[in-house]
């Protein structure tokens, strides 16, 4: 699925960023050796044109957990479990996408990878206003995600064969219909191919 009118990418102004690809959440992917591999191809086609990197997890310290109130449906759940500590190897990212030195990684405690972390600035010191984004779930960090950065005004790519969810239909709804009114939905051909038009 490739948007006819999505701009080329600058790499030097590009990050990709691969969010909750970690060991804990990568198996309740559909297929998800398909997605890692997707999603590693897509990391090496944005590296080797000099773009960034960006590595997204949700994890949580003793004093995070604290932090969550009752009312929070999703997380407070978590927090009473006392579950996703940030030093569980469940939580950390999985070895077939492991950053390399010079990638930017940020721990986030909620679904967006920007509301919690300092992701946005790390962004901007380097010039980067075009984000693409992968990851599981599309309903999840994906949705969220894509919401914020939209609102900050980024340029947003969507790869969608590089997200995935597990209700099938909330997967299709999102990437058809809602995500092309925020983002430029292409796949990883369609990366390849503007990545090359620079």
């Amino acid at each position: 699925m490739n948007t006819p009118t999505a701009p080329a990418l600058v790499p030097e102004r590009t990050a990709l960023l691969a969010m909750d690809f970690q060991n804990g959440i990568v198996p309740l992917a559909p297929q998800p050796d398909v997605l890692l591999a997707r999603v590693r191809d897509a990391i090496a086609a944005v590296r080797a044109a000099g773009g960034t990197i960006g590595h997204v997890r949700v994890a949580f310290t003793p004093d995070d957990w604290e932090t969550v109130p009752d009312r929070n449906k999703s997380f407070s759940a978590v927090a009473a479990a006392k579950a996703m500590h940030h030093e569980h190897d469940a939580t950390q990212i999985h070895e077939d996408i492991a950053p390399h030195d010079g990638d930017i990684i940020v721990r986030k405690i909620r679904y967006g990878a920007t509301s919690t972390t300092d992701l946005h600035e790390q962004l901007a010191n380097r010039g980067i206003d075009t984000l693409i984004l992968t990851g599981f779930s599309t309903s999840g960090v994906v949705l969220s995600t894509l919401i914020d950065v939209a609102d900050r005004d980024y340029l947003v790519y969507v790869l969608s064969d590089g997200v995935a969810d597990r209700d099938p239909e909330i997967h299709q709804v999102l990437v058809h219909k809602v995500f092309p009114t925020r983002a430029h939905v292409i796949d990883t051909a369609g990366l390849h191919d503007l990545l090359h038009t620079t």
